[in-house]
């Protein structure tokens, strides 16, 4: 008996298996849909009975392209979709045909900074060493979309670095921005699973002006912490003119249905700087684990 009779594998792979099984003879049983084997069959696996195995799935397959990957942490950038590059404000006004849309292009354009500092905060973000196990820390990951979520791909593109995108399947075109790390591209059915993709592996939040997706996935957040259900992380809110217009979070704390204490989960920041030295000096007085 030999190490290699022991280790060797004794089941053909699933993949072999899965070859065989396509090449039938043809006949009405083989054809039948009722013979294909289970996870070969598409229309079974979209039954409403099998919406488990399909959360299973869209669990599994990003955790597992990310260990891969050797992504340990990442760096997570939450915003609009509609914010414009700064060269593009000009001319979503001057397409302006009423009133009420030049207000908004105006609107909008005031934001246009924020691009550029989601990118400037990507970019010092993807720069963080790999550690000597080839460990990847604080990796820029968006929800892969245009504007802010673009912003952070490309900021992590401008230094060499892979980048994770999280997309969502949805009734209008919807397609990754072009910054996204092709291997790191993910398509996601469930939101509750892209959101919990989001935070499995943060070690720091940005939060930039948005609207009901990002509001969604920023309370989600704050009430994960305040519960005791995940640890802190820095919550970086890029904006503070846009979020005390939309939100008076001093007035939840005023009205008493949340803690004064609970403002504290904020940091308040203005440009990628402040963002990043606010992230550093949560983190002062730790180290990256290891793999």
């Amino acid at each position: 008996m030999t190490k290699k009779e022991i280790e060797e594998r004794k089941f053909r792979p699933a993949r072999e298996e899965a070859d065989d099984a396509r090449q039938n003879a043809g006949t009405p049983q083989t054809q039948s849909a009722a013979y294909r084997l289970a996870f070969q069959d598409a229309e079974f696996l979209l039954r409403e009975d099998l919406r488990p195995v399909r959360f299973q799935l869209e669990l599994l397959k990003p955790q597992l392209l990310m260990d891969e990957a050797n992504i340990e942490s990442t760096f997570v950038f939450y915003g609009s979709a509609r914010i414009p590059e700064p060269d593009q404000v000009q001319a979503r006004i001057d397409a302006a045909t009423t009133p009420q849309q030049k207000r908004i292009a105006e609107n909008l354009g005031h934001k246009a900074r924020y691009y550029e500092e989601a990118r400037k905060l990507a970019r010092i973000a993807a720069q963080y060493p790999v550690n000597q196990a080839g460990c990847r820390h604080f990796v820029v990951c968006s929800g892969g979309g245009p504007s802010i979520m673009e912003a952070a791909n490309r900021g992590a593109v401008d230094v060499g670095a892979t980048t994770i995108g999280m997309n969502i399947v949805l009734p209008h075109e919807q397609a990754p921005n072009r910054f996204v790390t092709p291997e790191l591209s993910f398509q996601f059915h469930y939101f509750a699973l892209r959101k919990m993709h989001f935070l499995l592996r943060a070690r720091a939040l940005a939060v930039f002006p948005g609207g009901f997706g990002t509001f969604d996935e920023m309370f989600e957040l704050l009430t994960l912490i305040q519960t005791g259900k995940m640890k802190p992380i820095p919550i970086l809110l890029y904006g503070k003119d846009f979020w005390t217009r939309v939100i008076d979070f001093e007035a939840l704390a005023d009205e008493g249905v949340i803690s004064p204490a609970d403002l504290n989960l904020i940091t308040w920041v203005e440009t990628a700087e402040e963002g990043w030295d606010a992230v550093q000096a949560f983190y002062q007085d730790s180290t990256a684990p290891a793999c």
